[in-house]
């Protein structure tokens, strides 16, 4: 098995690409050793590695997250980990189903707004969660109230340097650009 890495624009998070599907539907992500272990056993043996984090699946991709030692230092056991993993053919997920969470957790808008929303999801899944993807996170709506959107990073996305730019200057001028109604972006957790 050849797992593929990759550097996202968070220098604390690395993106792994194992050559399978990680995650079908959704995504998962996770950032305490107790959540990760009830819930994944591939996130729970993840986050066994000193220096652990955070740990993100995606459809084909984990991303983990490290606080303290470098890469160099890391990612033998990350890939290690990952591997023997996969080759275990243990679920990456403790239950079948829904993946931990899904973009309609928690979202509160007025009905009034309903096509706004309607329209700011449609931008959001098909010109921004990819390109967001790419770079091993996501981003989820949480909510739209007096003009402003509320989304949610995950993954590579979460304590990156460059989220705010991503969020005010690329996705907050898109979602102007085609819904003049909103007035701003902001990140809720």
């Amino acid at each position: 098995m050849f797992i593929q890495t990759e550097s996202t624009p968070n220098p604390a998070t690395l993106k792994f690409l194992p050559g399978k599907e990680v995650l079908v539907e959704g995504t998962a992500d996770f950032r305490d050793a107790d959540s990760a272990a009830s819930a994944s056993p591939l996130a729970g043996r993840l986050f066994e590695i000193p220096g652990v984090t955070g740990v993100f699946f995606g459809y084909d991709f984990v991303t983990v997250t490290k606080d303290g030692p470098d890469w160099q230092h890391l990612k033998p056991a990350i890939l290690g980990a990952i591997m023997e993993h996969f080759m275990s053919g243990a679920p990456v997920m403790a239950k079948a189903g829904p993946a931990a969470e899904t973009s309609q957790t928690g979202e509160f808008y007025d009905k009034a707004d309903e096509e706004l929303v309607i329209t700011i999801k449609e931008l959001l899944d098909t010109r921004v969660r990819p390109a967001v993807a790419q770079d091993g996170g996501d981003i989820t709506f949480r909510g739209f109230e007096n003009g402003t959107v509320f989304l949610h990073m995950k993954g590579a996305c979460a304590g990156c340097p460059s989220s705010t730019a991503t969020l005010k200057h690329g996705i907050q001028n898109l979602l102007r650009h085609f819904v003049p109604e909103v007035q701003q972006v902001e990140q809720v957790s």
